[in-house]
């Protein structure tokens, strides 16, 4: 049998690479969007608000009803997180991590995904 393209042992596949979400920042998105008055598939939308898409600090976080046209959609546990494309470009090797602090606001931060 010859091997097919599909088939071939040195074939490399092309891996998607996207924004991951802890656990906890599931759950925070989660409280976030999953109120009485939220339609069903209320999530967070990340987009970039400055024209360099490298800068964190240009990162703009708020509530949707739904993604964008051309968003990218990210389901984690239950949680929706709608990414603008821009902002999904910057944070396609990142961790989405949060923290609520004891006033009960939440706090986001992004790390690095391993490799692997």
């Amino acid at each position: 049998m010859v091997p097919t393209p599909e088939s071939s042992p040195h074939e490399k596949r092309k891996v998607t690479r996207m924004l991951v979400l802890t656990d906890a920042a599931a759950e925070v998105v989660k409280s976030l969007t999953s109120t009485p008055q939220s339609p069903e598939g209320t999530g967070l939308r990340i987009a970039s608000s400055g024209p360099e898409p490298g800068d964190p600090g240009a990162l703009q976080v708020t509530a949707a009803a739904g993604p964008g046209e051309n968003d990218q959609v990210i389901d984690a546990a239950g949680a929706h997180v709608y990414l603008e494309p821009q902002a999904a470009v910057y944070l396609e090797d990142k961790v989405l991590d949060a923290q609520v602090d004891s006033e009960g606001q939440a706090h986001f931060s992004l790390g690095v995904q391993r490799p692997g």
